[in-house]
């Protein structure tokens, strides 16, 4: 069983995760629920957020629902029910994702389309149903971006363009909706211990290429991405909107030139 933390910023406070099955969003919602927050998981695999749930530490509320965040109708319908049956949503964090490979010539179409569903239109659906619940309460938006928004990769052309957009779309809400009281900013992991990561955390090159860049020399883990939103969504951010995190230790404070000295 996980403990519960010793802060209590976000009692009485409901917060949604997506994509909380597994991985950052599991690591999230568990890090809210410690706080004092009742967390909603939301996913398509009920089985994974059953899990999450149910590690959920004594006296720590997380409830488990299905979703999938590229359905338009069925998100607005599920944020509504939270509302309704809570009260009040007081967090959004967009953190459903996939990553396919492959450069444009080699992706295929559906895969293409399926990466932008869930990647920035499920940000989209899940961000316009929950917005009028958010801004009842001065609530806040955290996006779930990623390294691979802020630069290029080798071989992730779909899912570069999609945490792209993500960066900018944030940068939108964040200007849209700060004067209505709704703040809206965005973490970008480097690599993370997460299934997402899967295939490249099962190759030992591909570890020790990363682990050779990243001046830390060790790959995140999810509760390290999960304690900085947690942070942009507590009062201690309270100045802070449209910002953007890099949660890479230290890799984007790099000119991208080899060591020299």
């Amino acid at each position: 069983m996980r403990g519960v933390g010793v802060s209590r910023r976000f009692a009485n406070k409901v917060v949604l995760v997506t994509g909380g099955g597994s991985g950052i969003g599991a690591a999230t919602a568990h890090r809210f629920a410690g706080e004092g927050a009742t967390v909603v998981v939301v996913g398509r695999t009920e089985g994974k957020l059953k899990q999450t749930a149910a590690e959920a530490a004594d006296g720590a509320t997380i409830v488990a629902r299905t979703a999938d965040v590229a359905d338009q109708s069925s998100v607005a319908a599920l944020i509504d029910a939270v509302a309704g049956e809570f009260g009040r949503i007081d967090v959004l964090v967009n953190n459903a994702a996939i990553g396919l490979g492959g450069t444009v010539e080699q992706i295929d179409p559906a895969d293409w389309r399926r990466t932008f569903a869930i990647d920035v239109d499920g940000v989209f659906h899940a961000s316009r149903a929950a917005l009028p619940w958010l801004r009842e309460v001065g609530g806040c938006i955290v996006n779930v971006g990623s390294l691979s928004g802020l630069g290029g990769n080798w071989g992730l052309a779909a899912y570069n363009a999609a945490k792209g957009a993500l960066v900018n779309l944030t940068n939108a809400m964040a200007l849209d909706h700060a004067a209505e009281g709704v703040r809206v900013n965005a973490v970008h992991p480097s690599l993370t211990r997460t299934p997402l990561a899967g295939p490249i955390l099962d190759s030992e090159p591909a570890v020790s290429a990363f682990t050779q860049r990243i001046p830390m020399r060790r790959i995140a883990e999810p509760e390290e991405v999960a304690a900085v939103i947690a942070f942009l969504a507590s009062p201690d951010a309270g100045y802070l909107t449209g910002v953007h995190i890099p949660v890479d230790g230290g890799l984007t404070a790099s000119n991208g030139q080899p060591r020299m000295f």
